[in-house]
């Protein structure tokens, strides 16, 4: 098992996040991603959603990404309001292990962190000391060109 702290930082290199800052989150059930604007398409029959999002501060370019829809659902939020969902699969990098895990995209604009990495992402492979944070190496800005 690999440990993490609080927050931690992560890349989703198949969305072209080289690198992001999340909060670990034992409490949430399912994992989220702060988008600025999403929209619906069909490619070869199948939904899929294409979203902006800009990882970093201020001043940081938006990256535009695209995934095939896996499902949409009702999610309870921090606020306790219920609402309607896109999640995507996805690539997940950190901590020196990678593997496929399932993000809703959302509005969190206003929370400290653009991406809330919750439990079932976590299951099976990671543990949290809620007492640390950013145990792990810092991604680098750019992803590596994949052979």
């Amino acid at each position: 098992m690999i440990e993490l702290g609080w927050r931690e930082w992560l890349s989703l290199p198949e969305l072209g996040v080289a690198r992001l800052r999340a909060k670990i989150d034992t409490g949430a059930r399912s994992s989220a991603l702060h988008v600025d604007r999403h929209w619906r398409f069909h490619d070869g029959g199948a939904p899929w959603v294409g979203f902006q999002l800009t990882p970093g501060k201020t001043g940081t370019l938006p990256i535009e990404a695209s995934a095939r829809i896996a499902d949409e659902r009702a999610v309870v939020d921090s606020g306790g309001h219920r609402c309607q969902r896109i999640f995507v699969r996805t690539l997940l990098q950190i901590a020196g292990a990678q593997r496929d895990i399932e993000i809703n995209l959302c509005d969190r604009r206003d929370m400290r962190f653009p991406m809330l990495l919750g439990r079932t992402a976590l299951e099976g492979m990671f543990t949290v000391d809620p007492s640390c944070s950013f145990l792990h190496n810092r991604p680098p800005r750019h992803l590596e060109q994949r052979a």
